[in-house]
């Protein structure tokens, strides 16, 4: 499996290894690289190239036992991948947690970035009403609380629908977790500033997409986030989705990220 190394971090990343433009996506919170497997196959048959990234205390990715970390060293995390893969530039992008870090790496590199795909995400920094759910829900997280009411919380929130078998293999893979791993990233996730002031200074072609159902990156901070972004052209709803769109509907995804490399200008 390749890993690359970044500041502490070893860190672990899928590629379709096809010749082609790159598009390189994270993944949400309490998920992982695989998240984007349902893209792959439509991708590939565009001729792109996709690259998926495990990020720190998530996945494969080995993070040194409570080292805090932000999503600057995360997009610092991503520009080692391409790095690694011999890619100068790419169109970047995530779900949630994963847009967070792509508009980190916009303004870290703007030569690099050839456009963003920000998905289910935002601008914003956390409000006290969702730090307060935060402490609480990750207190519960770590703590000793049996996972079964935990997880019938989050899995409709994280991932949206009302189908359980969507859920199932994010599930599984929380209850055999190590519950106390993740405690690095709740702070990173919780101390996250606003880039609201700062997208101006980002010039790529974007998508914004969210799902109608999605209550956490909502229709207000998807909107700040596209009038502040001057590439973008509005949102993307996707009618029925939650918050893990890219995941329960990649057929409606998928177009709109060729569509997306078509605008960069890397896709014919």
């Amino acid at each position: 499996m390749p890993y690359v190394r970044s500041g502490s971090a070893t860190v672990h990343f899928v590629t379709s290894d096809i010749p082609g433009p790159t598009l390189l996506l994270a993944h949400g919170f309490l998920m992982d690289e695989s998240m984007f497997e349902p893209l792959r196959e439509p991708l590939a048959a565009a001729g792109i190239n996709l690259v998926t990234v495990d990020g720190r205390c998530h996945g494969r990715t080995q993070t040194p036992d409570g080292e805090p970390f932000s999503y600057w060293d995360m997009a610092a995390d991503a520009f080692a991948v391409l790095d690694a893969i011999g890619v100068e530039r790419a169109v970047v992008g995530g779900m949630s947690q994963g847009g967070y870090t792509a508009l980190r790496m916009a303004l870290l590199a703007p030569e690099r970035v050839q456009g963003l795909a920000l998905m289910d995400t935002e601008a914003n920094a956390c409000t006290p009403a969702e730090l307060a759910f935060y402490r609480t829900f990750f207190a519960r997280w770590c703590g000793s609380e049996p996972m079964a009411p935990l997880v019938a919380e989050l899995a409709p929130q994280l991932i949206g629908g009302t189908d359980p078998r969507l859920w199932r293999t994010w599930t599984s893979r929380w209850y055999t977790s190590d519950r106390l791993a993740i405690e690095p990233a709740t702070r990173c996730l919780m101390d996250r500033r606003s880039m609201l002031d700062r997208l101006p200074e980002i010039t790529a072609p974007a998508l914004i997409v969210r799902g109608s159902h999605d209550g956490a990156s909502t229709a207000q901070k998807s909107e700040a986030m596209a009038a502040g972004l001057s590439g973008a052209d509005g949102v993307v709803t996707i009618p029925g989705a939650g918050h893990g769109a890219v995941w329960t509907h990649p057929e409606v995804v998928a177009p709109l990220l060729i569509r997306l490399m078509q605008k960069a200008a890397v896709l014919v």
